[in-house]
């Protein structure tokens, strides 16, 4: 392991360093209130898509697991219904098992958010505002922020995979579909092979008319944490996307404790299934929601992809000034 200090990024830092505080100077102008939380948690959410980093707290004889968050959210969301109101994080997290690449680095900045009373479309609006005002100030000339392109994720895939509704919204039809166009469906999900797809057809070409992509309604299968449209057909979600790139997404939060639960219960499975570290589940977090989680919506954006987007560089390297290898 080497650890290097790229003086030449230090004009990249500097531009990091603006967007931080405008993205501040912007919640703050908002009404919303930025929190500072705890990195390392006793228990978390259950998320099969991605792995986590274990510790231990150890004192004497006495020894505890440790997990660093992948996410503020089991946190922001307890200080939802606690009352605090909109609120946001601006700060590290942690993801395992990834390798580094020019998008991603196992320690990273997310700029998460929770807004009171508004859903998913709406939120939306406000995130493209945010990039207005970003934008504005950064002047980056090769980009425009008033207006999003949209599809929805039927849409996306039938023009870019080929693939319709009706085979996107059947499991069996969808499965049958990918195996055709060369997909190894064999022991495969519907939500590996959708990721797959998503992956390698569609994302690729998001956010590459000179207007960010926005990308919402998804099939229920990747509600994650999301609440389900009327018709439980689609999950209440969206994902943005610049130069092909995902940069962030927002959802319409699910506040039913029991339905939280089960779908704890189904990830908590999947982890196993996929022999993932087995952590301890945040049974807090469910019992916090049996109190009442407002109305709202929450958005999560990796804040290194956005800086990368304003400064025009690619990769998250040359915009620090130690990188560790």
């Amino acid at each position: 392991m080497k650890i290097k200090t790229e003086i030449k990024n230090l004009k990249n830092y500097k531009v990091y360093l603006k967007i931080q505080e405008l993205v501040n100077r912007f919640f703050q102008k908002k009404g919303y209130l930025k929190v500072e939380l705890p990195v390392l948690s006793p228990g978390l959410i259950p998320e099969s898509y991605l792995e986590i980093f274990e510790t231990e707290f150890r004192y004497f004889n006495r020894k505890e697991k440790l997990y660093l968050i992948p996410s503020p959210e089991l946190f922001l969301k307890r200080l939802l219904v606690a009352g605090i109101g909109n609120c946001y994080y601006l700060d590290k997290s942690f993801r395992n098992s990834e390798p580094n690449s020019s998008w991603h680095q196992p320690e990273f900045t997310m700029l998460e958010f929770y807004k009171v009373g508004l859903n998913y479309l709406e939120l939306a609006d406000e995130v493209l505002e945010m990039l207005n005002y970003i934008n504005k100030k950064i002047k980056n000339q090769k980009l425009k922020f008033d207006k999003w392109e949209k599809y929805s994720v039927a849409q996306a895939f039938e023009k870019f995979a080929k693939i319709n509704e009706k085979e996107l919204f059947d499991e069996k039809l969808f499965i049958k579909k990918a195996q055709s166009k060369g997909y190894e469906v064999k022991g495969a999900s519907y939500e590996d092979i959708f990721s797959q797809i998503l992956a390698s057809e569609v994302e690729p070409k998001l956010g590459r008319n000179g207007y960010a992509t926005l990308l919402y309604d998804y099939p229920r299968q990747m509600a994650s944490l999301a609440k389900l449209s009327k018709g439980k057909k689609t999950a209440e979600r969206c994902e943005f996307y610049i130069n092909g790139l995902e940069v962030g997404g927002f959802c319409t939060e699910l506040n039913d404790y029991k339905e939280q639960e089960k779908r704890f219960i189904s990830e908590n499975l999947n982890r196993k299934k996929n022999k993932l570290i087995n952590h301890s589940i945040d049974k807090d977090f469910i019992q916090a929601l049996k109190y009442g989680l407002p109305a709202c919506t929450g958005a999560g954006i990796g804040f290194e992809r956005l800086v990368m987007i304003f400064a025009n560089v690619d990769s998250i390297e040359k915009l620090k000034l130690i990188n560790i290898k």
